[in-house]
């Protein structure tokens, strides 16, 4: 693998360890301590902070941030411009024990494009978070995610929904509602948001 060259723009910290075999987009920077596993696949344009953790056979898509002190463990499935905010928590064994060995057991987690998870959050391993959900800071989330909500607790409930930009959408009485920050409409229809494309 080539990095810190002109070509691939790859951003490799001296501090971090990148095996042999991983796969690293263009454009990407990988900042102090990380440590990539020689299975970790990651797109291009990726920003790992600070003590990041990749493990093999993890899949991270394009231009996803991932903050400080994070872990991703195999099985962890990261779709497009993600965030991942600092010292959030992914698991991939539902029953641990020291003395039991479980790696044929690891689950999937997998989150959809856009997808954001605030700071000290834990990932309950086995859950799809839906395309652009939202994950407020220490959430548990134990059960999937639908596209574009928003949940926050212990355990991580729906407390409303937010659009692609990141604002919170409050629906009129038909079911519409405006981004602040973009101007994009938003359709609710049955308990779930689409975007209105014009």
């Amino acid at each position: 693998m080539s990095l810190n060259n002109a070509e691939s723009n790859i951003t490799v910290h001296p501090t971090a360890v990148v095996d042999e075999g991983a796969v690293i987009g263009k454009g990407t920077k990988i900042w102090h301590f990380c440590h990539i596993s020689a299975k970790a696949q990651l797109g291009e344009n990726c920003n790992l902070g600070q003590n990041v953790f990749i493990d093999n056979n993890v899949v991270i898509g394009e231009g996803v941030k991932i903050q400080n002190n994070v872990s991703l463990y195999s099985g962890v499935i990261v779709s497009d411009h993600c965030f991942i905010g600092p010292s959030a928590v992914f698991t991939n064994v539902i029953n641990p024990r020291s003395s039991v060995v479980r790696r044929a057991e690891f689950k999937q987690t997998r989150l959809e494009k856009g997808v954001t998870i605030g700071a000290n959050a834990t990932i309950v391993c086995g859950v799809t978070l839906g395309e652009y959900a939202f994950v407020g800071a220490g959430a548990v989330v134990a059960s999937d995610v639908a596209p574009f909500a928003l949940v926050v607790g212990v355990p991580a409930k729906q407390q409303g929904w937010m659009s692609a930009h990141g604002e919170k959408l409050i629906f009129d009485d038909k079911g519409l509602a405006t981004c602040s920050g973009s101007g994009k409409e938003y359709r609710l229809i049955n308990g779930l948001v689409q975007e209105v494309i014009k």
